[in-house]
């Protein structure tokens, strides 16, 4: 039987849709928000939720269109789209500053917000992602050409007739067999792409999903003045630990955890691990921020 997650779901509107996300710990204490990777949702950090809301408030949003969010075509999920949009969600649920992990594409866009919003992020998390590079070549190709398809003026049709919850299941069997994740996760993750919605969705989003490598990402690290932490499993077989290495020399004081025998899905393949990084990271001394203003004025 699965263990129940700790808080409730709840739900917020962001740019008029719905998001829906899980809320744990303290409400008044200092937040820790969860940002999931591609193909999941919150669930991903259910190894880690529980013990981080022993002393924080912790949110764990379903990204908008993932999940149990609501997934609205009208929308755009460009990065620079995604990134602003992240910081409305955070205005959503009343977070004005937080710590910030983020695994794959939540690193992504972690890192984004670190860098355009240092105002909002008191320590950054970043468990392998793309983050300012991009895939081995194999996931380069697959991931490009999904966003051609999402750019094909036959994207409407194709949503009808392609097998997308069967191939990223197919991309999952890895974790699958390893134990990293059971079927009934599996099931949550993707299922909801077998509908002719879900997959129209999909592709809505890849068509403006780019893959590249984002050069003023990496141009950027040496801005970034939160403590950081960069955790990785080094036998990811989507993205090279040389990402982890760069992101941990380019950014001032950042610290790098490696995690042997641990893939792509670090979070789920080595618990602990990942919450002794993540723990540590929370105990290192934030930048000084306005919030200290006040609560320094609060208790003269």
């Amino acid at each position: 039987m699965p263990q129940p997650e700790p808080g409730a779901m709840r739900e917020v509107r962001v740019d008029g849709a719905r998001l829906a996300y899980r809320e744990s710990g303290d409400p008044s204490a200092e937040p820790v928000v969860l940002l999931h990777g591609y193909p999941a949702n919150h669930r991903s950090w259910r190894h880690q939720a529980a013990a981080l809301a022993e002393n924080h408030r912790v949110l764990a949003p379903d990204l908008p269109g993932w999940g149990a969010s609501e997934r609205r075509t009208d929308l755009r999920f460009d990065y620079d789209t995604e990134v602003d949009r992240l910081a409305r969600v955070l205005d959503a649920l009343d977070v004005g500053e937080c710590n910030l992990f983020g695994h794959d594409y939540g690193g992504f866009l972690a890192l984004g917000l670190a860098q355009r919003h240092p105002d909002r992020v008191r320590r950054l998390a970043i468990l392998n992602s793309r983050a300012h590079r991009t895939f081995v070549p194999a996931w380069y190709a697959v991931f490009s050409l999904v966003g051609i398809l999402g750019r094909s003026r036959f994207a409407g049709a194709l949503a009808k007739v392609l097998p997308l919850a069967g191939i990223n299941r197919a991309g999952l069997r890895g974790a699958l067999h390893a134990g990293v994740i059971d079927r009934e996760i599996l099931d949550d993750y993707v299922g909801w792409m077998s509908t002719t919605e879900g997959a129209r969705w999909v592709l809505h989003y890849f068509s403006e999903y780019r893959v590249p490598a984002r050069p003023e990402l990496g141009a950027g690290l040496g801005t970034i003045g939160c403590p950081t932490a960069i955790v990785w499993g080094t036998t990811d077989v989507y993205l090279r630990t040389t990402i982890a290495r760069e992101l941990a020399s380019a950014i001032p004081g950042a610290e790098l955890t490696l995690i042997d025998d641990a893939g792509h899905f670090v979070m789920e393949d080595a618990p602990e691990p990942v919450l002794a990084a993540l723990r540590h990271l929370l105990t290192r001394t934030p930048r000084h921020s306005a919030s200290e203003d006040t609560l320094g004025a609060s208790t003269d």
